[in-house]
């Protein structure tokens, strides 16, 4: 019964290590991505700022807006949006109810500047902004309320991954951003 119990055991162990640890890993980032999704179709309720507004706030005269998306921060909705102004680069969070700037802060180091600086190189041959993507995504998506706004290079092609929600659907469209439309 022992040499029974421990060939189980060892064939389990077995198993268990011949599973890819990157399909595990897999399932959880689907879990994570699951509950924020969740989590943010909850808040997005809040929300009265259309992501374009906030965007073309956030950017103003002077700066550039490079990507955006409403977030839950510490379990508070947020609009969060990446701006440039020649090689410097700020996140400002824009009021989700009032649409007005609630403050502004230098990206410096880390992630965050990493990301700013891919996001700047997509947006490099752009012609058209993010804000002007983001309204024609949910123009051409109608329900659909617009949560987050990447650019990035599709085939070479400058392009905002916009994310839409609608209740509890969720999609992700592409719009060109290297054409006038």
């Amino acid at each position: 019964m022992r040499i029974a119990i421990r060939n189980t055991a060892a064939a389990l162990a077995v198993a268990f290590l011949a599973v890819p640890l990157g399909a595990l890993a897999d399932d959880d980032d689907e879990k994570d991505e699951a509950k924020g999704h969740e989590e943010l179709s909850r808040a997005m309720k809040d929300a009265k700022v259309p992501l374009d507004r906030g965007i073309a706030t956030a950017a103003g005269k002077e700066s550039t807006a490079i990507s955006a998306k409403y977030e839950v921060e510490d379990g508070k909705l947020q609009l969060s949006v990446y701006t440039m102004k020649g090689d410097k680069f700020s996140e400002v969070i824009v009021d989700h109810k009032t649409g007005k700037v609630a403050k502004s802060e230098p990206i410096t180091s880390g992630e965050d500047l990493t990301a700013a600086r891919a996001q700047r190189e997509a947006l490099a041959q752009a012609k058209r902004s993010l804000a002007s993507a983001t309204t024609a995504a949910t123009k051409a998506n109608p329900g659909y309320y617009a949560v987050s706004a990447l650019p990035r290079l599709e085939e070479g092609h400058p392009v905002a991954a916009v994310t839409l929600l609608k209740g509890s659907d969720w999609k992700t469209v592409s719009e060109r951003l290297d054409s006038a439309q």
